[in-house]
């Protein structure tokens, strides 16, 4: 049985971390899983800047509010699940995905979630697992599934050669250089072919 699984942001969700940063005028928090392929050392620079900055989680959930999926997000993700099933693997968390999933009409989503203290400053990301979208798609294969994976980042790379099949989903061109191996779609109309095709090989 064959199954799929995705990143989030940058695939069916526009990036959250930029959207802060344009509302907030910070321009460090435009650095993502684009930029910097260490996710700790991302994540541990981004929480020095709220506390910086005397930004909240009502803050981003202020802005968060406001996103919407990508334009031909939701019509693609409803056709996979029409054609396989699909487990979105994110590194964002819980208290950001939350108000969005209903936009993208509830899918699977395993992700990380936040320490919060009663003020709202956020005090600690919390990694559900070291490598999860990479175990996840190990664990899938364990128990017999054919995994199709795909996203647009260098936190996206340990699931992708981790699946029986994987590729890019509108990558920036240094992740496409630094793994020219893998096969890039660029629209959605690329991806539901790619993952056509996939679905139909034997």
């Amino acid at each position: 049985m064959k199954i799929c699984v995705a990143d989030l942001e940058g695939v069916f969700l526009p990036e959250i971390w930029i959207n802060v940063a344009i509302k907030t005028g910070i321009e460090e928090l435009k650095l993502t899983t684009r930029d910097i392929s260490d996710y700790d050392v991302l994540m541990t620079k981004r929480l020095s800047i709220l506390k910086e900055n005397n930004l909240k989680i009502q803050d981003i959930k202020a802005v968060i509010a406001t996103l919407d999926p990508l334009e031909g997000a939701l019509d693609t993700l409803n056709w996979i699940r029409r054609e396989s099933q699909i487990i979105i693997l994110s590194d964002t968390f819980e208290e950001f995905a939350k108000p969005l999933m209903v936009k993208l009409n509830y899918p699977t989503l395993l992700c990380h979630s936040l320490t919060i203290d009663g003020a709202g400053n956020i005090i600690q990301y919390n990694i559900r697992i070291e490598n999860q979208k990479k175990q996840a798609v190990k664990a899938l294969r364990a128990m017999n599934y054919h995994v199709i994976a795909f996203g647009d980042s260098y936190n996206d790379i340990g699931m992708i050669k981790e699946a029986d099949q994987g590729f890019f989903f509108k990558p920036p061109a240094s992740v496409i250089t630094d793994f020219p191996d893998i096969p890039v779609t660029q629209t959605y109309g690329e991806l539901k072919t790619m993952i056509r095709s996939l679905l139909d090989e034997k």
